[in-house]
């Protein structure tokens, strides 16, 4: 018996201020060629190609429709008329859906180097999708970080697979230490499989609010169109909420599939150093960029020629309108920056 087929559903909204000046809300990381020559969205579709799975969904803003076209290939658009985050945006897609359909649900704005042990853990979680479990994929932990939320395993529940026992907030640096020496914790990917009736059986009883509102905006449109586009008015109403807060920590079948598959969110400047190629002395360079007698440092220009002399840990990044310099292991304070921007009303359109 064959396979049930699973349809990739990619988020495509957020506006990756975290990679400011590069990123901007016009043009945010996941349509950038960061780490590789392919933008990061491209290379989400190219990791769910295959007789295992449908055409994939885009699902993101409709201000973003002609950049999604452009990159999306044949996938289904449907056209956020405005962001409610990530519980509200994958109602759409579910209803858009056949109930029965499994439904991968994944940033487009994430690094995966080990696609074919991604693609195991996926196989593994369309086992227990099909038998009405809400799956979360584990990322196996490197380090004591504080910048992502945790999930602790509980019992197996197959081969690779384990109930979850609870979601963690984001710790401080000592609970996440116990977390590693404990055991059994994993960092919270935001990547989830599980069929359309499913989550919204699970919204229907545990955010109804936000399982009204979609249906609502779904109820007068083509949902199996190749562009669907919600009522304005009807969506408005979902209150925004992510669907760990929605769904995952409030579900009774909740499992977790551990893997280790090179994952970053490539959350910062530091985070694309550490990913990038460098040279011999740790600098890792893109664009017109020269490094002399410098060591450990980060230079991305898509504008000027940068030369950088006898200065090491620096983040330099420079772009037609804006150059960003920080040490190394400051870049979360970018957002500093983007608050200053916002707080000045941004008159030259930097943000």
């Amino acid at each position: 018996m064959a396979k049930p087929l699973i349809t990739p559903v990619i988020l495509t909204g957020g506006s990756g201020t975290r990679l400011w000046p590069l990123s901007r809300k016009a043009r945010a990381k996941q349509f950038l060629p960061l780490a590789s020559e392919r933008t990061m969205l491209e290379e989400t579709i190219a990791r769910t190609t295959g007789d295992r799975f449908t055409r994939p969904m885009l699902v993101g803003g409709a201000a973003q429709a002609d950049m999604l076209r452009a990159l999306g290939g044949d996938a289904r658009l449907m056209l956020e008329p405005m962001a409610r985050n990530t519980a509200p945006a994958i109602a759409l897609a579910a209803l858009a859906l056949d109930p029965d359909a499994l439904m991968l649900v994944m940033p487009s704005d994430h690094v995966i180097a080990d696609v074919p042990a991604f693609q195991a853990a996926v196989e593994t979680a369309a086992e227990l999708a099909a038998e009405d479990w809400l799956v979360t994929f584990g990322i196996a932990p490197d380090g004591p970080k504080t910048g992502y939320g945790y999930i602790l395993e509980g019992g197996a529940i197959g081969d690779g697979a384990f109930a979850v026992e609870r979601f963690v907030e984001k710790p401080d640096r000592e609970t996440a230490d116990r977390f590693l020496a404990a055991g059994g914790y994993h960092w919270n990917g935001g990547i989830f499989l599980f069929t359309a009736r499913a989550y919204l059986d699970g919204l229907d009883a545990h955010a109804p609010e936000i399982a009204a509102a979609a249906r609502a905006a779904m109820a007068d449109v083509a949902a199996d169109a190749d562009s669907v586009e919600p009522d304005a008015a009807a969506f408005g109403a979902a209150p925004s909420i992510s669907i760990d807060y929605a769904v995952m920590e409030k579900a009774d079948r909740v499992a977790v599939v551990p893997v280790s598959m090179g994952w970053s969110d490539l959350g910062s400047w530091d985070a694309l150093h550490d990913l990038l190629e460098k040279d011999a002395a740790g600098n890792a360079l893109s664009g017109d960029a020269l490094a002399i007698d410098s060591a450990n440092t980060l230079i991305h220009s898509d504008g000027p020629t940068v030369a950088a002399v006898g200065v090491n840990d620096l983040i330099v990044v420079a772009t037609g309108d804006a150059v960003l310099i920080l040490p190394r292991g400051e870049s979360q304070r970018v957002k500093d920056v983007v608050e200053a921007l916002k707080a000045n009303g941004d008159p030259k359109g930097l943000l």
